[in-house]
C-alpha cells in the first residue's frame, strides 16, 4: 500500500496518535475564531443565539421536532430520565458494556440499573436479553449505539412494548438505522459534544432530541433549575445549560460532520479489506456492521482472543501507534455497583468483549501511511508479512 502524496516523511518516523483533534480543528480555525468573537462581542455567554441556532440545526439533522441543549452528554441522559419520572424503586435496563455515564445517570436518581448482555458481533445491547430483564419495576430502557453503530431498534421496540426508550447516541451522531438517524428512533436521543466525539466542541456540551412536545417543554425547564418564568420553580431541576461559546464552535463544525463521517467510513473499509487480504480476519475479530445500519465509526474496534490483547497494545505503543481499550471492566463488575450482586460470568458476551477489544486510529484525517503502519504492526505481531508497496503487493 503506497504512502499518501501528502505524507512527506518516511512511514516509520511518524507517530500515529489514537486521535488528533488539531487536524480537524486547524482548517476551521478562522471560522471558529470569528464565531467565538461574535459571542464575546454579544456578551450572551449562556443560552445565547448560537445555542438556539445549534438546537435548530441538530433537530433538522436528526429528523426530530425538538433539540434541547445541555451541559454534557451525561446530563442529557440524566435530564431525559428526570423528565420521564425515573426515581427510587424504578429499574432501567441498559448495557454493561458502555461508558460509566449511562449507568451513573440511573444511579444518581436512586433507580436501579439492570444490566443486559450484548450481541457478540456488534457489541450492542441484545434485545433478547433485554426482554429477560424487564420486570414490572422497569421504567425505561437505554440502548447505547456503541462505537458509532445503531442498536437493533426493531428488535428492541418489539420487547419494550410501551416502555420509553432513551437512546444513548453519544458515540453515534449521524449514524443511521433503516435510513433514519439515531436520536429520532426512541423517546429521546442523548448526544455528547466532548472533544473526542465525531462532533466535538472545545469542552463539555450535550444535546437531547425528541418528537414529544410536552417532554421537550419539560426538558427545557429541568435544564435551567426547574424555573419558568425566572425565579418561579414548578420543578426541581439542575444547572445544565449549554454554553454559547460551545454552541458557536459546534455550529461551525456541524456542516462538516458528514464529510468527516465519510473519511472514517473510508478508513474502516481499508482496514477491513487489508485485514481480509492478509487473512487477519481469521486471527482476530473484525468489526461487523449489521444489516440496515450505517456506522459513523466513532471507534474501529478489533478483538484479540487468547489473552493477547494487552500484549498487542504494548507492541503498538512501542512503535508509537496509539490504541485504546473501550472498556476494560464492564459496569456490572465495577466496585460502586457491587451491592447489585452481579458476579463474574453474569454477562458472558460482555465480559469476553472487555477482555478482547482494542480500538485503532480511525479519525477522518488519519493518513494512508499512518494506517499502513498500524496494519503492518498488527500483522507483524500476528506473524504475517505485510507489504506496503503497491508494486510488491501486485506481484
Amino acid at each position: 500500500m503506497a504512502s499518501s502524496p501528502n505524507d512527506s516523511h518516511p512511514v516509520d518516523d511518524i507517530p500515529v496518535p489514537m486521535l488528533d483533534v488539531d487536524r480537524q480543528n486547524g482548517p476551521l480555525r478562522g471560522e471558529i475564531d470569528a464565531a467565538i468573537a461574535e459571542v464575546i462581542d454579544s456578551g450572551a455567554f449562556v443560552q445565547g443565539p448560537a445555542c438556539r441556532k445549534l438546537e435548530q440545526a441538530m433537530a433538522e439533522y436528526c429528523g426530530t421536532r425538538h433539540a434541547i441543549g445541555c451541559a454534557s452528554g451525561s446530563d442529557a441522559l440524566l435530564l431525559s430520565l428526570m423528565a420521564l419520572g425515573v426515581g427510587p424503586s424504578d429499574e432501567v435496563v441498559l448495557p454493561s458494556f458502555t461508558f460509566f455515564a449511562t449507568a451513573g445517570a440511573v444511579w444518581r436518581l436512586g433507580a436501579k440499573p439492570v444490566f443486559a448482555d450484548i450481541l457478540p458481533d456488534t457489541m450492542n445491547i441484545d434485545p433478547v436479553d433485554v426482554a429477560r430483564k424487564i420486570t414490572p419495576a422497569t421504567k425505561a430502557i437505554i440502548p447505547v449505539h456503541l462505537f458509532g453503530q445503531a442498536v437493533d431498534m426493531t428488535g428492541l421496540a418489539a420487547v419494550a412494548s410501551q416502555l420509553p426508550i432513551v437512546e444513548d447516541a453519544a458515540q453515534a451522531i449521524g449514524a443511521k438505522y433503516q435510513e433514519r438517524r439515531v436520536g429520532s428512533l426512541g423517546t429521546t436521543g442523548c448526544f455528547s459534544y466532548y472533544p473526542t466525539k465525531n462532533l466535538g466542541g472545545f469542552g463539555d456540551g450535550g444535546m437531547i432530541t425528541t418528537n414529544d412536545q410536552q417532554l421537550a417543554d419539560k426538558l427545557r425547564i429541568l435544564r435551567d433549575h426547574g424555573q419558568q418564568p425566572r425565579y418561579c420553580h414548578s420543578l426541581v431541576g439542575v444547572n445544565s445549560r449549554l454554553d454559547t461559546l460551545q454552541a458557536a464552535v459546534l455550529s461551525v463544525k456541524l456542516p462538516h460532520l458528514q464529510r468527516w463521517a465519510i473519511g472514517r467510513q473510508r478508513n474502516a473499509t481499508r482496514y477491513r479489506d487489508e485485514f481480509a487480504r492478509l487473512g487477519l480476519d481469521h486471527e482476530m475479530g473484525i468489526p461487523q456492521v449489521a444489516a440496515g445500519c450505517e456506522s459513523v465509526w466513532n471507534q474501529y474496534t478489533i478483538r484479540i482472543p487468547d489473552g493477547r490483547r494487552d500484549e498487542l497494545q504494548q507492541f503498538l505503543a512501542a512503535r508509537k501507534i496509539g490504541s485504546a481499550i473501550y472498556y476494560p471492566l464492564p459496569l456490572h463488575l465495577q466496585e460502586c455497583f457491587a451491592e447489585l450482586g452481579y458476579q463474574p460470568g453474569s454477562l458472558p458476551a460482555t465480559e469476553q468483549a472487555a477482555a478482547e477489544v482494542l480500538s485503532l486510529p480511525i479519525y477522518a484525517e488519519l493518513t494512508v501511511s499512518g494506517q499502513d503502519r498500524t496494519i503492518q504492526a498488527i500483522a507483524e505481531f500476528l506473524g504475517i508479512e505485510y507489504a506496503t508497496d503497491d508494486a510488491q503487493r501486485a506481484a
